[in-house]
């Protein structure tokens, strides 16, 4: 691959900032990937000049509430709507009319509001781990999906959701203790996938069991990183962009559940995707669990011109699994959007 230059940009506007980071030609074909909770534009470094290598123009935002973008003092700044503001702006400002949105964890939503709301908007549409018409439905859509063989009722009522019904109940001891120690916050959940658990409740299940998100402990505990998803520096990136900002605001993208369930109900075509789309779903992702659960059953019914792959990670897939992500993204190109290759 050549040596790609990765570039620093900043978008300001009288509502919103939105750093970003682009690579490519300026007058490739547009993708823009959507980062989740709680990552930055950074998480798509293995995607950028990989992208950018092929002639795309290729853009990675910090999202709102994170690096170098606004952030908010309020939970209500955080919800869908305004986000997809945000990227109506940045395309705006790149003046192009369509792009491929790729997102992944909150970012999937993101990208699955451009194609819902604003469909002229996108060439395609990719979400890793997330499917549609899921959490933009809010979270009594998604306890209606739960597997309650893994997560019996009476045990686990919002099942491996768990942990999104403490933010509601205890949003400021939830945020505090990750505001302790946000390095070792992130050491603690940037892993790879484990095959040895599967079948078993996810850990976000048990969050609010055992009263927080470390058992009870004040800050996360300190673990050794895992080189296969972040190496030292990359680390200090996002731990300093945490310890700057704080996790009010990405925690607060889980606080506008009804918000943004009346915002889906405003999407276009009663919410039918007719533009092509890929969903990407992790083997060993037992939080946002998509192989074998009812998970994606709304977004099959939706899709109308769906494509599905598996692959072989955990939940931050980007990063754990670039080659494999980056071969399924060309392959869907190439086979559902070859005009914006010529």
């Amino acid at each position: 691959m050549p040596n790609i230059q990765i570039t620093e940009h900043t978008l300001k506007t009288d509502r919103h900032t939105s750093f970003y980071l682009a690579a490519g030609p300026e007058d490739g074909p547009l993708i823009i990937f959507a980062h989740g909770w709680p990552e930055l534009s950074l998480s798509w470094r293995h995607q950028l000049p990989f992208f950018a290598a092929m002639g795309f123009r290729a853009i990675a935002p910090d999202m709102r509430g994170y690096g170098h973008s606004s952030v908010y003092d309020t939970h209500d700044a955080y919800r869908l709507e305004l986000v997809v503001e945000d990227m109506l702006e940045l395309i705006d400002s790149l003046e192009r009319d369509k792009a491929i949105w790729v997102g992944h964890d909150w970012g999937s939503p993101v990208a699955w509001s451009m194609a819902s709301h604003h469909p002229e908007r996108c060439s395609g549409v990719v979400s890793l781990c997330v499917p549609y018409a899921t959490i933009e439905k809010g979270l009594d859509e998604i306890v209606q999906l739960v597997d309650r063989i893994v997560y019996p009722e009476d045990e686990y009522p919002a099942g491996q959701w768990e942990y999104m019904r403490f933010y509601e109940e205890s949003f400021s001891e939830a945020t505090a203790s990750m505001d302790a120690n946000p390095r070792n916050m992130i050491q603690l959940i940037f892993r790879k996938g484990n095959p040895e658990i599967a079948g078993q409740p996810s850990r976000t299940a048990m969050v609010r069991k055992t009263g927080g998100w470390f058992g009870g402990l004040p800050e996360a505990p300190e673990l050794p990183r895992d080189d296969d998803i972040v190496n030292e520096e990359e680390l200090n990136v996002y731990a300093d962009s945490l310890v700057r900002n704080g996790f009010f605001g990405p925690n607060s993208w889980y606080m506008n559940h009804e918000a943004n369930a009346k915002y889906f109900d405003k999407a276009v075509d009663h919410g039918i995707i007719e533009i092509p789309t890929l969903f990407l779903a992790a083997q060993y992702d037992y939080t946002c669990e998509s192989i074998t659960s009812r998970l994606p059953e709304p977004m099959r019914e939706k899709c109308k011109n769906l494509d599905e792959a598996v692959i072989f990670s955990g939940h931050w897939m980007a990063q754990e699994k670039p080659f494999e992500v980056n071969r399924e993204l060309t392959k869907w190109l190439v086979k559902k959007v070859p005009e914006i290759l010529t």
